[in-house]
């Protein structure tokens, strides 16, 4: 995605350099997987040089997701906060 439409549609935030460490891994995972089912030699060279290649992806959400993960946040603090645990 470089052309900038899918935020042109309204319907999804390109979230840049909003990557958690699980979403990382998750992208490491799905990238050896590729690799591993294909023999894709571009997948190899991501992970090859992952400080490289890593920043050049982005987080594609929904907006309304977006929007429902934010309003849940206050009530995931409080949980934390008494419980340790969360809503994951």
């Amino acid at each position: 995605h470089q052309s900038g439409d899918l935020e042109s549609h309204g319907r999804v935030d390109v979230l840049r350099n909003n990557m958690s460490g699980n979403d990382v891994e998750r992208l490491v995972t799905l990238l050896k997987n590729h690799v591993r089912y294909t023999g894709s030699k571009r997948a190899q060279t991501i992970l090859d040089n992952q400080d490289e290649y890593l920043p050049k992806f982005v987080k594609v959400m929904p907006v309304e997701y977006r929007r429902a993960l934010q309003e849940m946040a206050p009530t995931q603090t409080v949980l934390s906060a008494y419980t340790g645990q969360t809503l994951n």
